[in-house]
């Protein structure tokens, strides 16, 4: 099933914020629709941007906090993965409740939960009153997470949709890689008090930003099935897809910096950020080229590319090699998200919310899931027989693209 198909010629469109092509369904639509970096696009990115910074920002800081205030390790870690828990267990639940609530209300709501629970840092000692304010940020996060990708779904073309994901992708990748940096510059120079202020500022930031979107009318559901479940079954497929190339990637995050110590390399960051920077790059450049090939046949070199790095990975004893298989992951995974996301809502139906909720409630499961499982496998054998495993999960992800979601269509 091809869901790009032959698009008219068009010249003269060589302008960055226009989508390459201003056809839909065979008619010609209105050069606003046709483009990308509208206003609404925009503001929807510096709010995206503000709140990836306050989530990257206490990622690498919360833990040192909380070992400060005297928790040991198995608090932290529940009080860390708190977070990513209830918001994978919200986005279903938020991804429904966008069949009756706009997207900018939502978003509105996420911005709040994000400013009370950062403000609530300053107060909250671990542990029961720090794990009760996680589970709120976590609840936030769900609701601005869906309802974000949700509205930057719907405002545009759809045959410009799978640009506008891309560059929509950059402002997370982008805080991804600023936000640890800063998060620690601010805890060294000035304290965390100062760290959960700042917090505090960017969510103002946010509701300021999100609060200055237009409101798109509520699209409602073309059935009652549609409706009525609160997984996208028809999402499902691609979704599925994500969850495992988010197991590989997760389990590398996870164990790759223990491993490149173990081989003598000293900065293991050097491969985070040359994964940042192929992410970057390729979300970049690459939005206008995803958006005129066929997304069927640009999925299974993206998997390849997963399949290829944790090949060489398993192999590998060199920092060169390491950042080797670093751009290959880099590469395939900036491609394939934004991909996969188009894909679903082309198979999702008429309504984005429910989609986005499935979408990325299977994205926190992979990141959540896949060091668990990958460490017990670690612990009971090596870490190549790991990175072999994960070349099994790679490739067990492309027979089940070919073999079950496109042979039934």
């Amino acid at each position: 099933m091809s869901f790009h198909g032959p698009m008219p010629s068009v010249k003269g469109h060589s302008s960055p914020d226009t989508c390459p092509y201003p056809y839909r369904n065979g008619s010609m639509i209105t050069p606003a629709n046709g483009k990308v970096l509208t206003r609404d696009f925009i503001l929807c990115c510096l709010g995206q941007f503000a709140y990836g910074l306050v989530y990257y920002c206490l990622i690498p800081t919360l833990p040192i906090y909380l070992l400060r205030m005297g928790s040991i390790e198995t608090q932290i870690g529940i009080l860390i993965g708190a977070l990513s828990f209830a918001s994978m267990t919200f986005k279903p639940f938020a991804g429904k409740a966008l069949l009756r609530t706009p997207e900018k209300s939502f978003l509105i709501a996420g911005s709040l939960f994000c400013m009370v629970t950062s403000l609530a840092y300053l107060m909250a000692l671990p542990f029961w009153p720090f794990l009760i304010v996680r589970i709120i940020q976590g609840m936030g996060m769900g609701i601005y997470h869906t309802a974000s990708f949700s509205y930057i779904a719907r405002i545009g073309s759809d045959d410009c949709r799978v640009e506008r994901l891309s560059y929509f992708l950059l402002s997370w990748n982008s805080a991804g890689a600023l936000g640890p940096v800063i998060g620690m510059f601010l805890i060294n120079q000035f304290g965390f008090p100062f760290l959960f202020l700042a917090c505090t500022a960017l969510s103002l930031c946010m509701l300021f930003t999100v609060g200055k979107l237009e409101n798109i009318p509520i699209i409602h559901p073309s059935s009652s099935a549609e409706s009525e479940s609160i997984i996208s079954v028809k999402a499902l497929p691609p979704s599925i897809m994500n969850f495992l190339s988010f197991v590989i990637w997760g389990s590398i995050a996870a164990f790759f910096p223990i491993f490149a110590i173990n081989k003598g390399v000293h900065n293991p960051g050097l491969f985070f950020t040359t994964v940042a920077v192929m992410l970057i790059f390729g979300r970049a450049m690459g939005g206008r080229v995803m958006g005129r090939w066929d997304t069927e046949k640009m999925i299974p070199p993206c998997i390849i590319a997963y399949v290829l790095s944790v090949g060489i990975l398993a192999f590998s004893n060199t920092l060169p090699l390491f950042l080797l298989t670093a751009v290959i992951i880099g590469i395939g995974h900036a491609f394939l998200i934004p991909i996969l996301m188009t894909y679903a809502l082309e198979r999702g139906g008429s309504s984005p919310g429910p989609v986005m909720g499935t979408f990325h409630s299977l994205v926190d499961l992979g990141l959540g899931l896949g060091p668990v499982v990958m460490g017990m496998v670690l612990h009971a054998t090596s870490y190549r027989t790991m990175f072999l495993s994960l070349v099994i999960i790679g490739l067990a992800n492309l027979g089940y693209f070919y073999f079950v979601v496109k042979k039934k269509g």
